[in-house]
């Protein structure tokens, strides 16, 4: 793989310790065929299985990973899980870890990717927040796995879906509404229903819990066809994966 083709892989621009790696890749630098075109790294989307797995390969090797990434079977729920302790794929929508070496995963297509360290780099936690997960309360139980106070944490916001483009309905409005009136400035009223911006929505949630060292948040995977994946644009496409871990070593944990 030339290095051109993952020049645009996005690194987390956050002041998190050396012993702390952490990427986004985009859809450069794989050879999945459209519509999945070209780095899909899922495999549940119906993509050719060999391509996904000469992708995943393409990954272990591009970045010298010190694992097999701990990849999840996502449902939209708020299940955080032990990365280490995972003998198989678990039903989650997030993982964490203190041990160094595991390497947390999450996939995206317009969903939220978030992903966490503590400043001391000890431990890390990688999670995938849809409106249903931020709503259910995933974001406050991946903090609760850090086991860490807010002011001990960095966070960042991978790509997502943008404010301009993400229309909901009431609903989803109102579910947020309810667990917090100050979530109703996170959404913009149009014609037939709202545009909600996940990454304020996001923001709030890890502010009331003292994480105020948030990074990231400013991409939309919606209208950068030529960059990102995304499942409300286009429907059958791949996924994007944000990946966290601690580097082996010396002042790996």
């Amino acid at each position: 793989m030339r290095e051109d083709e993952t020049a645009d892989w996005l690194i987390p621009d956050w002041p998190a310790p050396a012993v702390v790696r952490a990427l986004t890749t985009t859809r450069a630098g794989g050879v999945s065929r459209p519509p999945y075109d070209s780095l899909n790294l899922a495999d549940h989307v119906g993509d050719d299985p060999a391509a996904v797995a000469a992708n995943r390969e393409r990954l272990r090797t591009r970045l010298g990973l010190p694992a097999e990434p701990v990849w999840l079977r996502q449902v939209h729920g708020t299940g955080i899980v032990d990365a280490a302790r995972l003998s198989g794929t678990a039903g989650a929508d997030g993982s964490t870890t203190a041990q160094p070496g595991v390497v947390c995963a999450v996939l995206t297509a317009d969903c939220l990717p978030l992903l966490l360290c503590d400043r001391a780099g000890r431990r890390v936690a990688a999670v995938h927040a849809g409106w249903r997960g931020l709503a259910g309360g995933v974001i406050e139980a991946a903090l609760d796995a850090m086991d860490r106070p807010g002011s001990e944490l960095l966070a960042w916001l991978g790509p997502a879906i943008g404010p301009r483009a993400f229309a909901v309905g009431d609903e989803v409005r109102a579910a947020f509404v309810a667990a917090d009136p100050a979530a109703a400035t996170a959404f913009h009223r149009e014609a037939g229903g709202w545009r909600a911006d996940l990454y304020a929505l996001a923001r709030q949630r890890l502010a009331a819990r003292g994480v105020r060292a948030v990074y990231g948040g400013h991409w939309c995977t919606h209208e950068d066809r030529a960059r990102f994946y995304s499942y409300r644009r286009d429907g059958d496409t791949g996924r994007m994966a944000s990946l966290i871990w601690l580097e082996p070593g010396p002042g790996g944990g």
